[in-house]
Formats: structure tokens, C-alpha cells, sequence
């Protein structure tokens, strides 16, 4: 089946926009920032259509097992295949912990079988520092020359000057 791509800057101004609506603040942990921007996106997933599915896995061929995936959007339509969905539509990672930036890029772009190649990907990521995305942002060229994913990046990092978050 031809790879449907989505415009993920559409995706990503709407996160932006409804932001406020997760109700999120300085009071919140790590952990219910990412429980509920994960849960924006799998309904976005389920409003347009795909089966979303968070704490899903697919196979990793170096690691030779299944990994996590925080969210995936599969496409099922029952008039091309009653059994199996038809393909991977969105594959997110999120990440707070800044020590696992490169991890997290490699459970994007893992090698896997062509029934788990995404063709979108989200990863949303604490790194380290503003210096660090050009590198990071490298790595995912070079590994999606070969998967050849639709990418979106949203990094949050500290920034010292303004003591305060930004996203990139």
C-alpha cells in the first residue's frame, strides 16, 4: 500500500493550540505531562479514523526482540484485508529523561519488518541543551534516509538566559 504522509506541522501547531486544554501546570509531574500528551494524540489518531493504540511494540531487528512504542495509529480497513491492518500510519516516542535522546530516535527508526516501518513519525523530547538538537537532528537524517518516514521533532530544553523551557 503507497505511504500516506500527513502534514505534521498541521499536527503540531494543534498540539500547540490545545496545549492550555490539557490543563498542565508547574504543579503536574513529568509523568502526567506525558500521559496526557500522549492521550491528545491518540485521539487525534481516533478521530481520523486510525486504531490507536498506546504501550504498543514492534520488532527490533538488531535487538532480535519487540520494543515499545508510547502510541502507534495503525490503518485498518476491512474492504482491502478483514484480518490485518493495512499499515503502520504514526509511530511517537515521548521522553523526559534528556540521557535517552539518541535512544528514543533509535526506537523511531529501528530496523524492523516492513509491516512496522511508520510511515509518520512524533518524538517529543527533553535534550540536554539548544547545542545538542543540531546533532540529534543529524542522526535522524541519516536514519531516515533509509525509512523514509514523514518526521516531526518537539524538543524541550531548558534555557539558562530566561530560566525557563523553550520547544524547538
Amino acid at each position: 500500500m503507497e505511504k500516506q504522509y500527513f502534514n505534521l506541522m498541521s499536527f503540531f501547531n494543534g498540539y500547540v493550540r490545545s496545549y492550555r486544554r490539557m490543563n498542565l501546570s508547574s504543579l503536574h509531574n513529568r509523568s502526567m505531562f506525558t500521559k496526557r500528551e500522549i492521550d491528545y494524540f491518540a485521539h487525534v489518531g481516533e478521530l481520523l479514523g486510525f486504531d490507536a493504540f498506546i504501550e504498543d511494540s514492534k520488532f527490533d531487528c538488531l535487538k532480535g526482540r519487540s520494543r515499545p512504542m508510547d502510541l502507534s495509529w495503525w490503518k485498518w480497513d476491512a474492504r482491502f484485508d478483514d484480518k490485518y491492518f493495512l499499515y503502520l500510519a504514526l509511530h511517537l516516542e515521548r521522553e523526559n529523561v534528556w540521557a535517552k535522546d539518541v535512544d528514543t530516535i533509535q526506537k523511531l527508526f529501528s530496523q524492523t519488518t516492513e509491516e512496522y516501518i511508520p510511515h509518520n513519525v512524533i518524538g517529543i523530547q527533553f535534550v540536554e541543551s539548544f547545542e545538542r538538537i543540531k546533532y540529534l537532528n543529524e542522526l535522524i537524517l541519516q536514519k531516515n534516509a533509509i525509512q523514509k518516514s514523514n518526521v516531526l521533532m518537539i524538543y524541550r530544553y531548558y534555557d539558562g538566559e530566561s530560566n525557563s523551557e523553550r520547544i524547538y
